[in-house]
C-alpha cells in the first residue's frame, strides 16, 4: 500500500529532474553559443567537434551527435549506470541547440566584432554555461558521454580522476587546435577553473531550485507554487543586492586599505565565505532530516487512520 502511495511521488520528481535537465542543457547551449560568437573558445569536446564539422560540412548537431554516439557505446559497455535520460538530452540536443542559438544570434545582432563585445560574450558565456552545467548535473540524470570518459578511466585504470580528466581535456584541445576548433581563454577556464562557478550555482541556484520543486512533486498544490516563486524571488533579489552591496563597500574602501590591511581583510572575508558554506550545508541537511521526519510521522498517521 505504501510502495502505491509513493509510486506517483517518485514519477513525478523523475519529470520534474528531466525538466531541470533539459533547461540545464538548453542554457548551457546558449552559454556556448555566446562563447563561440565572442571568439573566446569552447570547451574542448564541442571545439574539436566543430572544427571536424566544418571540414566535413556538416552542421555541429549532427557530427556532435554522430560523435557520442560512438562514444556511448562504450560508455555502455564499460559501466552503462553513468547513463540516463541526462545523457540522451545532453548528447542528442547540445551540438543542435548551439546551431540553433547561434543562428538566432546572427539574425538578432547585426554588428562588427569588437574586444569589448568579445569580453562582454565570454563572461556571459562563462556564467551561463557553468549555471546550465549546474542545473543538469544537480537534476543527477546521467552525464554526457564525454564527462562518462574520465571515471571510467579513473575505475578501469586505477589512476586518480583528477589526472584522467586532465589528460582527456588536454587531449582533446590537442586535437581541437589541429581541426581547427576555436581554443580560446574560455576554453582553459571551462577545463581547469569551472568548478567555483559551477559551485556558486549549486549552492545560490541549483540545489535550492531541486529541492522545492523536489518538495512540491510530494505534495502538489496551488499553494506551493505561490510559496516556491515567493522564495525564488526573494533569494535572487537577496543575492544580487547582497553582492551589489558587499561589491560597493570593498571597492569603497580599498583605496584606504593599507597591503596589511588588506590582506587581513582578504582573510576575514575568506572565512566568511568558508563559515557561510558550512551553515549552509548544515542547513540544508537538517531540512532533510526534518522533511524525512515529517513524511515519515505522516504515513504512520495514514497507517493508524
Amino acid at each position: 500500500m505504501i510502495e502505491e502511495e509513493t509510486h506517483p511521488h517518485q514519477f513525478f520528481e523523475r519529470i520534474i529532474r528531466s525538466l531541470v535537465s533539459l533547461v540545464g542543457v538548453a542554457i548551457l547551449a546558449l552559454g556556448a553559443t555566446l562563447c563561440k560568437v565572442g571568439n573566446v573558445g569552447l570547451d574542448p569536446f564541442t571545439a574539436i567537434n566543430l572544427g571536424i564539422s566544418d571540414k566535413l560540412h556538416l552542421s555541429l548537431g549532427v557530427y556532435q551527435l554522430l560523435a557520442n554516439i560512438v562514444i556511448i557505446i562504450f560508455v555502455l559497455l564499460l559501466d552503462r549506470k553513468k547513463i540516463g535520460i541526462g545523457t540522451v538530452f545532453n548528447m542528442v540536443l547540445a551540438g543542435f541547440l548551439i546551431d540553433w542559438f547561434s543562428t538566432l544570434y546572427s539574425t538578432m545582432f547585426h554588428y562588427q566584432p569588437t574586444l569589448l563585445t568579445s569580453i562582454i560574450n565570454g563572461i556571459l558565456g562563462l556564467l551561463v554555461f557553468t549555471l546550465g552545467t549546474s542545473l543538469y548535473m544537480t537534476a543527477d540524470l546521467g552525464v554526457a558521454p564525454y564527462d562518462a570518459l574520465a571515471p571510467i578511466a579513473s575505475t578501469r585504470l586505477n589512476i586518480r580522476y583528477l589526472y584522467c580528466r586532465i589528460v582527456q581535456d588536454i587531449a582533446f584541445m590537442i586535437g581541437a587546435l589541429i581541426m581547427g576548433g576555436p581554443i580560446g581563454l574560455a576554453t582553459i577556464i571551462i577545463s581547469f577553473f569551472a568548478g567555483p562557478l559551477i559551485t556558486f550555482w549549486d549552492q545560490h541556484v541549483s540545489e535550492k531550485m531541486v529541492n522545492q520543486l523536489v518538495d512540491f512533486s510530494k505534495e502538489p498544490s496551488g499553494k506551493k507554487i505561490g510559496h516556491g516563486i515567493d522564495v525564488a524571488g526573494k533569494s535572487t533579489y537577496n543575492l544580487v543586492k547582497g553582492s551589489y552591496i558587499h561589491t560597493v563597500e570593498i571597492q569603497k574602501k580599498l583605496s584606504h586599505f593599507s597591503d596589511q590591511e588588506l590582506e587581513q581583510k582578504t582573510r576575514q572575508v575568506r572565512q566568511t565565505a568558508t563559515q557561510a558554506r558550512r551553515v549552509l550545508r548544515t542547513s540544508f541537511a537538517q531540512l532533510l532530516l526534518l522533511k524525512k521526519e515529517q513524511n515519515r510521522r505522516k504515513k504512520s498517521e495514514d497507517r493508524q487512520d
